[in-house]
């Protein structure tokens, strides 16, 4: 609506709104969800005055559930690489609207003159909301109390749930990067609250499996550094080897089961890169902490062999006894080159007999490379994996980062957000089993050489395209969720409603239904780039779910 104060209008999830250009998207003022899930719009606002301290607030559906946050302007220097394609919003640097922050009662919101800013509403549907409609009302107020604009919106809510999320779906979790930017000791009690903090938001968007760092992950460090040590095994170096403590292990996997974690993701037990050396180690020598392993050690020297002998036997005996053996994955090492398969091949020989029965996963992206053997469960990047689609790999994973800037789906800063909803579709078609990505909240910059600040830098230091480093910010009391995280938990919320349907209807009609207006098949390269279509067809998708729900569909036979 207009008035002689305010423009507002409506819109969806997908559309980020940029301070500095018209708003050109449609209103958004109806749509359908399933139990369990969490439906988000936006009311974007323009005034021609500056306004501070104006209210927000919701009337209708169920108060309590509904949240109302500021999507906040970041600054990106990197949006994009050099020979980018052509879906993305804007390349040049600015800011770009991305923090999801909450509205403090006593600030309210700032109304900017000639600038189109955005609210960011979020509905929880649990078992609260009866089926049916629920018209919401949203208006803002200044701070004197005069009414400034109000929008209406109108959610209905389905008579059926969403399934159990069946996908495996790890961002790697950076314990370091928390204690750095809060400048808490390493598992100190401040440290365990903000892990737990940060677990609690992961796994509500769909994140269900956890790096957990036996030792500290040989990930993304400058070789011959160090990240901060975090290592929840406590190694003593004793007269006929060593000796293994497993209390900050445990306490570990207790938080992350409390917090609704279902599987762990053991770091990796060769660096980064070609497997060519041990992980970071500390451990007690004559009571003294000393790294005994590290860049100057041969992973394939005698040394290494000898402490993985020991040290992964007793690591299983206690996974098996703590009942979380079915809920393990090791990794070797990450990124494996085929120039590097020697090494690589050296790190598996030296834990295969010790692994079996373990699934063994590495990020890779060369067809090749998975053939040799070498690899259980390979984890190729979007952008490759179509040998592995065609060749029947099972178990299918897939992941994404900074390299995959052409064609497939991701979630720069830069990117409209229907390249990173579309994910949800093309992990259903493909039956994908996980989703893996290397950056919930890595905030230092490359090869882990200093700190940053991610409300300032969100390129790791020109680095990776804003928006591939981390997907939550620290907030002063714990992690600030993004527009990018949301829009992934719709993605997935996306591929549980098609397999909820397909239960129903079965899949060659499912798919059938997604590809009916599509000129070429969907797949990882060739998808619909416009928010219309995803929004347009999750309604389908909804409304055959309603029917079914209702008795007017039965299932396949």
């Amino acid at each position: 609506m207009a008035n002689h104060v305010l423009d507002t209008r409506i819109i969806s999830s997908l559309v980020k709104v940029f301070a500095d250009e018209p708003l050109q998207a449609p209103r958004f003022r109806t749509a359908t969800a399933l139990q369990g899930e969490a439906l988000h719009f936006q009311l974007a606002y323009r005034g021609e005055e500056l306004l501070k301290e104006a209210a927000v607030s919701v009337r209708g559906g169920v108060a309590e559930a509904i949240t109302v946050r500021k999507v906040e302007l970041v600054p990106s220097e990197l949006p994009v690489y050099a020979q980018h394609d052509g879906n993305l919003l804007r390349t040049a640097p600015g800011l770009y609207p991305d923090l999801l922050a909450p509205v403090e009662p006593r600030e309210g919101i700032v109304i900017c003159p000639g600038q189109w800013r955005a609210l960011w509403i979020t509905a929880e549907i649990d078992d609260r909301w009866a089926a049916g409609e629920h018209p919401l009302t949203v208006s803002l107020t200044s701070s004197g109390g005069d009414l400034l604009a109000e929008e209406t919106f109108t959610l209905t809510v389905l008579p059926a749930a969403l399934p159990k999320q069946e996908l495996m779906h790890t961002e790697w979790f950076h314990c370091d990067g928390i204690a750095t930017y809060y400048g808490v000791d390493v598992f100190s009690e401040a440290h365990w609250e903000l892990i737990r903090k940060f677990i609690r938001t992961a796994v509500r968007h769909g994140i269900n499996m956890i790096l957990t760092p036996l030792f500290t992950p040989p990930l993304d460090t400058e070789v011959g550094g160090e990240r901060p040590t975090v290592q929840l095994v406590d190694v003593a170096k004793t007269g006929d080897g060593y000796a293994f403590g497993f209390a900050r292990l445990e306490r570990w996997v207790k938080l992350c089961l409390e917090e609704g974690v279902e599987y762990f993701e053991l770091s990796h037990l060769f660096t980064q890169w070609g497997a060519k050396h041990a992980p970071k180690i500390i451990a007690d020598v004559d009571g003294e902490p000393r790294r005994i392993f590290g860049w100057e050690t041969d992973a394939a020297g005698p040394e290494y062999r000898a402490f993985l002998r020991r040290f992964l036997p007793e690591l299983i005996a206690w996974l098996k006894a703590n009942g979380i053996a079915d809920r393990a994955h090791f990794h070797i090492s990450d990124e494996p080159r085929l120039e590097e398969m020697d090494s690589y091949r050296n790190a598996v020989e030296a834990v295969s007999g010790l692994l079996a029965g373990f699934p063994v996963m590495d990020a890779l992206s060369d067809y090749d490379f998975y053939q040799s053997g070498l690899v259980q469960v390979p984890v190729p990047a979007n952008d490759h994996i179509e040998p592995f689609i065609e060749n029947g790999v099972k178990p299918l994973w897939t992941y994404y980062c900074c390299s995959q800037y052409r064609e497939v789906s991701n979630r720069f800063f830069s990117m409209p957000s229907a390249r990173n909803r579309i994910l949800g579709w093309q992990l259903y078609k493909f039956q994908a089993d996980g989703f893996l990505h290397w950056g919930y909240n890595f905030y230092y910059s490359q090869y882990s050489r200093k700190p940053i600040d991610p409300f300032r830098t969100t390129d790791a230091a020109y680095a990776f395209p804003s928006g591939d480093a981390f997907l939550v910010y620290p907030g002063p009391e714990g992690p600030l969720e993004s527009i990018r995280l949301d829009v992934l938990r719709e993605a997935l919320q996306d591929l549980r409603a098609l397999q909820l349907l397909e239960s129903y209807i079965g899949r060659e009609a499912v798919i059938a239904l997604i590809e009916e207006d599509l000129d070429e098949p969907l797949t990882f390269r060739t998808y619909p780039h416009s928010a219309d279509w995803l929004l347009n067809k999750r309604m389908q998708v909804n409304e055959r779910i309603r029917e079914a729900a209702c008795g007017k569909l039965s299932a396949p036979s």
